[in-house]
């Protein structure tokens, strides 16, 4: 059994309590990287992690195909994880391999699965009554990229088109994206007179529109300058803007 001391909490007689965090939220296995890519092109592509914590910790890992409810039992994506279970010591590290099986996807555009990593605390030395099971997961995107795709996700963040949208009572930013490849923003703002907007941050998949929500706010935009961060193959933020029309 595995466990993690909470002070004042009563042990959960169910078990493990488990929570699906963003990565390096809370949890003491650092994944190296914040995405995966899988090429066509590659037999097999690694992820690695590195338990910076000071006890031993138990990581079971999986992919699925968009159910942030998934478990082992019901992976659904076409990736072959191995190891998918193992014991990872204290300031060591792990690589785990993912090899495509080989399901019929498009050829036309990246696809987009999730790749998680369940990581369950060893028991205190001294357990008493007050601590609380708890597995933490980190869930990462993981893209499966068809060989000779057109462009570059640098050159897709380009073509991406904008457009303010007014509903009324919300306002929204419209992007269409023409693109094989799915772009993901970690921050978007308008910029129109001194004064900042933010919107909500997503990701647009390929041949796309998405709406990103402004907010309740009431301003006549007037080409205003949208501000941006997207998300490398690195997990890397890059900024950039642009004048919209």
């Amino acid at each position: 059994m595995f466990s993690i001391t909470v002070p004042n909490l009563r042990r959960l007689s169910a078990g493990l309590l488990f929570l699906s965090l963003a990565p390096h939220a809370i949890a003491g296995v650092v994944i190296e990287g914040t995405r995966v890519i899988y090429s066509e092109k590659e037999r097999a592509v690694t992820v690695k992690m590195t338990n910076k914590g000071k006890e031993p910790v138990l990581m079971e890992v999986w992919a699925d195909g968009g159910d942030i409810k998934s478990k082992p039992q019901t992976a659904d994506a076409p990736f072959l994880i191995t190891p998918p279970i193992f014991r990872l010591d204290p300031q060591k590290g792990q690589s785990v391999r993912l090899v495509f099986t080989g399901e019929n996807l498009p050829k036309n555009r990246e696809s987009l699965f999730w790749f998680n990593a369940l990581e369950i605390p060893s028991m205190p030395k001294a357990a008493d009554s007050n601590f609380m099971q708890i597995a933490v997961r980190s869930r990462l995107k993981l893209f499966y990229r068809p060989a000779g795709l057109s462009g570059s996700l640098d050159k897709a963040v380009e073509q991406v088109k904008w457009e303010v949208i007014d509903k009324g009572s919300e306002v929204f930013l419209k992007g269409e994206n023409p693109s094989p490849y799915h772009v993901t923003y970690s921050s978007l703002e308008l910029v129109q007179g001194g004064k900042s907007y933010p919107a909500a941050n997503g990701m647009i998949a390929p041949f796309s529109t998405e709406l990103f929500k402004l907010g309740d706010v009431k301003v006549n935009f007037n080409n205003p300058q949208l501000r941006y961060r997207w998300m490398s193959d690195y997990g890397s933020g890059v900024e950039r803007e642009v004048r919209l029309q």
